[in-house]
């Protein structure tokens, strides 16, 4: 497949760059990336996806060079929802876009799904359950098998409290990424994409901005202004039909949460865990990835 073109986009906080597969001028398949990942996590699939008529369009997050470090020092979900909105209109969006997310990805998405005047037609979601699974907690069904996933997931998240911690983590980045990324894809051999990692936050100012959606969320920090009527979505369960994907040997959120997502997800839904595939499936198994896609969101005519 040839390589990407490039998208320059003003965002509310800065300049955004995006990659770009397939026919200008087709409809959208929006891909939003998490961390520590870039836009080229999406190249595996890349091909088939525009194989079935989609152009792909995916921006770097608010910070991961070549996108400004935001200016508004927001990394609140609602401004990375409110960036996702601003590269579609940029990319010339279309009645038939959809929006496809991975982990921080996949909490923009779960917002973006939420919007009652959302532009997408369908949504896209993997890795990371939407929030709304598991609120109110003191309401959710199967209490008790959920507290039995909990000691677990919080001994694999515990870089969400060490990232909170003063001047350590600024100090870390050296040896999180490829830790994070062999515990949460075992099986995968991550060399280039931890080069294009490396690229985007390899510098202080870049890591600071890869923690800040941590910090932003952890904290539970008001977003400006501009944000908050996005923000308050991502929380919300999707109102589009949204298609959940869970890699089965996942390091990061454990498969069993899947549980809970099926019961949030609207009429039109899908779900399905992904055989040996960790957090990142669709670089370890894009064929299959593609295919749950495509089968999903079809072809756009």
């Amino acid at each position: 497949m040839s390589e990407p073109r490039w998208l320059n986009v003003s965002g509310s906080g800065g300049e955004l760059k995006a990659l770009t597969w397939g026919r200008p001028g087709a409809p959208i398949a929006l891909c939003l990336h998490g961390f520590p990942d870039t836009p080229y996590g999406w190249r595996k699939i890349a091909s088939r996806l525009v194989d079935g008529g989609w152009r792909l369009v995916a921006p770097f997050m608010r910070g991961y060079a070549p996108s400004s470090i935001p200016t508004d020092g927001s990394y609140h979900i609602g401004a990375l929802m409110d960036d996702a909105l601003k590269v579609r209109a940029a990319a010339g969006g279309t009645e038939h876009d959809v929006v496809i997310g991975h982990d921080w990805g996949a909490m923009a998405a779960a917002g973006l799904a939420a919007m009652p005047d959302s532009p997408f037609d369908k949504a896209v979601i993997m890795s990371v359950p939407p929030a709304a699974a598991f609120r109110p907690l003191g309401r959710v069904a199967d209490r008790g098998r959920l507290a039995r996933e909990l000691p677990h997931q919080l001994l694999r998240s515990w870089y969400l409290l060490y990232f909170q911690l003063p001047w350590l983590p600024e100090h870390s980045a050296s040896w999180v990424v490829p830790l994070l990324w062999r515990r949460w894809s075992p099986a995968y051999r991550a060399d280039e994409d931890l080069r294009h990692v490396d690229a985007a936050i390899g510098t202080p100012e870049g890591w600071r901005a890869a923690l800040g959606p941590y910090r932003a969320m952890v904290r539970n920090s008001r977003p400006p202004v501009r944000y908050a009527e996005l923000h308050r979505h991502w929380m919300e369960a999707p109102k589009l039909p949204t298609l959940y994907l869970h890699g089965r040997d996942d390091g990061c959120a454990a498969p069993a949460f899947a549980h809970w997502t099926q019961r949030v997800l609207p009429a039109g839904s899908s779900l399905a865990i992904i055989d040996h595939a960790g957090h990142f499936l669709q670089l370890e198994q894009p064929y299959e990835v593609a295919e749950s896609v495509l089968a999903f969101v079809g072809s756009p005519g």
